[in-house]
């Protein structure tokens, strides 16, 4: 079999043998200047190469925020308003996210999105008033797509400095050969601890016909949100949690969930280094997490745990090199692709924030600690005696078994009983004059428990309650007779 010695063509040496002198100048030079002129050309090429990453990447991230903004702006919640409080936001709370560059003064992601936005302003803020709404959604609309038309230049760029690069060998290639060293294969990490993991199908194998698309379900309009669908999702987390171990967070995971929002670049390195990220269960775990913290109020990270949740549902779903082919549509800035899984996380949050919220307000519901009167012995009543008014200048004490009593002491318990009554608030005061201890328990069951305690001491106290002991019929003779009820203040 001939030797195919074509790929020492590539071979670029600095050697002086093909250099060809002229009378007045010293051929030691000419090799010096053609040395430096490779090693020039060579540092100038990686360093494109780097720049074009770099951009690539910011764009990656810019490109998803600026679809959001303008979905948000488009819908019946959005607007002028929206506009103008976003402006607002990233002028008075910006973030330090920043491209991972070496660059002095490096922009902010914040402050690259603020300036195209009042730049959009400034080309309609002088239109009449019903116009701006249009041309600031139209302006958006026209940056959106020459962003897209820059990345696809950039990515062809890119492809072509690396095919040049490519064909030339230099010792930045060279590497040991011939060196034979056998090394195991790591075993595959295990799956995240208490995650729900499908058994084999027994089933006999069909071979069938599949087209590879980033998301399955948004060819549908009848289909899920995600095509891969998680054994957990936010309708079903808090009735799960009451009947068995959820999956838990791992420390790669946990890490993993802590990376910013869209980035992709960020997000596909990590999972490089960090093989055990991409393991049966990991999704439902950050889904679960996602829940808990909404739960706590916690919101960005929820987002967060959703945004990587998704990711890696979206990777398990493209099937065994759904990892590569994933991140490579959404760093190469595929705009379909990127809206698509954009539009999925911000409904599947939404989602699981409208869930979180209905399942706070079930638990406050039944977990609330409440005050209630109840009669102790079941043939008792609760009544309530509410003073009409302060005691009349006037006040008499007449009938039997007021000759020991003091006027003074009398007017004094009526004006305290009235005060009393005075100090409770609209809604009780109200209950009171209606006189039903189903109507009183309603307010008392409104406030906080010890409000409701020192409202209850002061009815006691002020004579306001009153405890009525049942009739008691007497059934021995022929004819019944019913003693007269007793009250017991």
């Amino acid at each position: 079999m001939p030797l195919n010695y074509s790929k020492w063509d590539q071979l670029e040496l600095s050697d002086d043998s093909d250099i060809e002198g002229h009378p007045n100048v010293d051929k030691r030079s000419l090799i010096r200047w053609k040395q430096r002129d490779i090693h020039e050309k060579r540092e100038a090429r990686k360093i494109k190469i780097s720049a074009l990453h770099a951009e690539i990447a910011c764009n990656g991230v810019l490109s998803p925020r600026l679809h959001s903004i303008r979905a948000t702006l488009g819908s019946a919640d959005g607007g002028l308003k929206y506009f103008q409080q976003l402006v607002e936001k990233l002028q008075t709370q910006p973030s330090p996210e920043a491209p991972p560059t070496n660059a002095k003064d490096q922009p902010t992601y914040d402050a690259m999105v603020l300036s195209l936005l009042l730049q959009i302003w400034d080309g309609a803020k002088s239109l009449p008033a019903d116009e701006r709404e249009a041309a600031v959604l139209s302006g958006l609309d026209q940056h959106i797509k020459q962003l897209a038309l820059h990345t696809q230049k950039l990515g062809k760029d890119l492809v072509d400095e690396e095919n040049e690069q490519k064909k030339h060998i230099t010792s930045d290639d060279i590497h040991e050969g011939f060196d034979s060293k056998y090394t195991p294969a790591k075993p595959p990490p295990p799956p995240v601890k208490n995650a729900k993991i499908d058994a084999p199908s027994k089933t006999k194998a069909t071979k069938t016909t599949e087209f590879e698309v980033l998301n399955p379900a948004a060819s549908s309009s009848n289909a899920p949100l995600s095509s891969a669908t998680p054994k957990y999702s936010p309708d079903s987390v808090e009735e799960d949690e009451l009947e068995e171990e959820l999956p838990e967070l791992t420390p790669s995971l946990e890490q993993f969930s802590q990376l910013s929002l869209w980035e992709y670049t960020q997000s596909f390195n990590f999972i490089q280094a960090n093989r055990d990220v991409v393991v049966p269960g990991a999704s439902d775990a950050l889904l679960v997490a996602a829940f808990r913290a909404e739960s706590k109020g916690q919101f960005g990270y929820a987002k967060k745990c959703v945004h990587q949740s998704l990711l890696l549902q979206y990777c398990d779903k493209l099937g065994k090199d759904g990892v590569r082919l994933f991140f490579q549509k959404m760093i190469s800035g595929d705009q379909r692709a990127i809206s698509v899984f954009v539009n999925d996380v911000e409904g599947t949050y939404s989602h699981l924030k409208t869930r979180a919220k209905a399942a706070a307000t079930e638990t406050s519901d039944v977990q609330k600690e409440q005050i209630q009167l109840v009669p102790e012995n079941p043939s008792a009543t609760i009544s309530f005696n509410v003073p009409d008014g302060p005691p009349p200048e006037d006040l008499r004490l007449e009938g039997p078994g007021t000759e020991d009593l003091d006027l003074e002491q009398v007017r004094e318990a009526l004006h305290m009983r009235w005060d009393v009554f005075q100090s409770f608030p609209e809604d009780l005061k109200a209950a009171l004059k209606v006189g039903t201890l189903d109507e009183v328990n309603r307010v008392l069951g409104s406030m906080e428990v010890s409000v409701a305690e020192d409202v209850v001491a002061k009815l006691d106290a002020a004579g306001i309650m009153s405890f009525v002991s049942g009739g008691i019929r007497d059934e021995t003779g022929d004819e019944d007779k019913e003693e007269d009820e007793v009250n017991a203040e």
